[in-house]
């Protein structure tokens, strides 16, 4: 076998160890806890998404469903904001200093332009889908966007990602998780599109009674 290949199975290997060493907090008593503690540390540094906690704890106890997603939004905006002001305090500019030296400068340059200038979707989208929030996290303190503005993004569209997760267990139990596992990526897809048309149309209507 090939280095490369022995590095990706023992990487892959190591991620599925992790998975599996938070999953199965979901049945103890320290769930809840582990809980917060993932939603905090995901954002900063832990590449597991919290969702797979949630769904655990979830599926154990349907009833307590609500409680456990806006547990999980509100610590993972918490966690979101620590590592937005560690990128804050990095900066942007000491960022591109270092892809300077292997002359990658004006590539991360140019991803923080970007970011500045959409800001709004780069947090929205993190914040709702599989793309890591714990990038764009990092990222938004680099490009120095405004941190205000941050939380309040990361606020609804995670309260909308673990929320919306949570209700389907509320309301059906073990078939949300066939629903979720099922459906997730076209369901965030769609409000993705959805929240564009409804930019669009709030972008005309204020040109509309501007002129």
């Amino acid at each position: 076998m090939k280095n490369a290949d022995m590095k990706k199975v023992t990487w892959w290997h190591l991620h599925r160890r992790l998975y599996n060493w938070v999953i199965h907090w979901a049945d103890t008593r320290f769930g809840p806890l582990a809980l917060v503690l993932l939603a905090i540390t995901e954002p900063i540094c832990v590449p597991i998404p919290a969702d797979v906690l949630v769904i655990g704890l979830c599926l154990g106890k349907p009833k307590n469903s609500i409680r456990y997603g806006l547990t999980c939004a509100f610590f993972s905006v918490l966690g979101g904001t620590i590592a937005f002001s560690l990128g804050l305090a990095i900066g942007g500019e000491n960022v591109i200093a270092l892809f300077d030296k292997v002359h990658l400068g004006s590539k991360a340059n140019l991803a923080l332009e970007l970011y500045q200038k959409y800001d709004f979707w780069a947090i929205a989208i993190s914040a709702l889908t599989p793309v890591p929030y714990m990038l764009f996290s990092w990222l938004g303190g680099m490009a120095e966007v405004s941190i205000k503005k941050f939380i309040v993004i990361s606020v609804v569209f995670r309260t909308m990602r673990f929320g919306g997760e949570s209700l389907l267990f509320y309301f059906l139990g073990a078939r949300a998780r066939r629903l979720i596992e099922k459906y997730f990526n076209l369901a965030t897809i769609v409000v993705i599109i959805l929240l564009g048309a409804l930019a669009y149309a709030m972008k005309k209507l204020g040109h509309l009674f501007m002129d």
